[in-house]
């Protein structure tokens, strides 16, 4: 799929979490869906960090196009070095180590223990690069250009810096779910775990499928492309994306919305 369609379906998620969490008497402070939203649709687009033209690629500037490089020569390695006999050869990383679940729960891991053993500097630090490609992700007609690149790291930095300050306030949020000392902001880790495989379940759902089971095999494939039937995909950025589900994801956060505040 396409930037826009993974970033809405993160933040559709993470608002579904919340509706669940409602549900079981685990109610997310205001801030934690707030944040934790902004968070899945900025970690739905960091699976493309192995894809040179992705909005990543270019969220960051020569820094995040240098970490591109690297990724995708990284995954190729991985990809050459894992594959079975069943596994076709290519040429690039993209949609291989990235795009699978080992992934998405090592940078959550990686995220929740940056955040509870780092300082305020280090929350803000995940919160800030997230808004930045929540912003990319959410509203990216208004961010094309380079010119738009200040515009967007001021605006998450803003954001990011009174989100933390919010959630820093007793009742609203730091230790949500993780209530013993030291655990405050351990749950930030979630909503990048879910975002990235949120984005792995969208590409499966594209003609090329997607390996989200690897380093599990399956026949003679370790790098299976899990999928529905060939008859059920479409391509990225087709009129069933843009048109359906675009749409249902809106609609589909719209509700979860609710229900998690209570509102329904």
């Amino acid at each position: 799929m396409m930037g826009p369609a993974h970033s809405l379906s993160g933040a559709a998620a993470w608002l579904g979490v919340g509706a669940a969490a409602a549900a079981t008497g685990h109610t997310m402070p205001w801030p934690v869906l707030l944040a934790g939203a902004l968070i899945c649709a900025g970690a739905a687009l960091a699976p493309d960090l192995d894809h040179k033209a992705a909005t990543i690629s270019r969220a960051f500037g020569p820094v995040s196009r240098a970490l591109c490089e690297i990724v995708d020569k990284l995954s190729y390695a991985v990809y050459k070095a894992t594959r079975k006999q069943g596994d076709p050869r290519r040429s690039g990383g993209h949609r291989t180590l990235t795009h699978t679940w080992l992934w998405a729960v090592l940078i959550g891991v990686g995220c929740s223990v940056v955040a509870i053993t780092g300082d305020r500097w280090a929350v803000l630090a995940i919160l800030f690069v997230h808004m930045v490609l929540a912003i990319e992700g959410l509203l990216w007609r208004a961010t094309r250009g380079s010119s738009a690149d200040v515009l967007v790291w001021l605006l998450a930095a803003t954001s990011a810096w009174i989100i933390a300050g919010v959630l820093d306030k007793p009742g609203n949020g730091s230790n949500w779910l993780f209530t013993q000392p030291g655990q405050e902001y351990m749950w930030l880790g979630l909503p990048v775990v879910l975002g990235a495989l949120v984005h792995d379940i969208g590409d499966a759902l594209t003609v090329s499928g997607c390996p989200i089971l690897w380093p599990i095999p399956v026949g003679r494939k370790r790098w299976y492309p899990i999928g529905p039937p060939k008859v059920m995909r479409f391509r990225a950025g087709s009129w069933v994306e843009l048109k359906v589900l675009m749409p249902a994801f809106m609609l589909l956060g719209g509700v979860g919305c609710a229900a998690a505040l209570n509102f329904i």
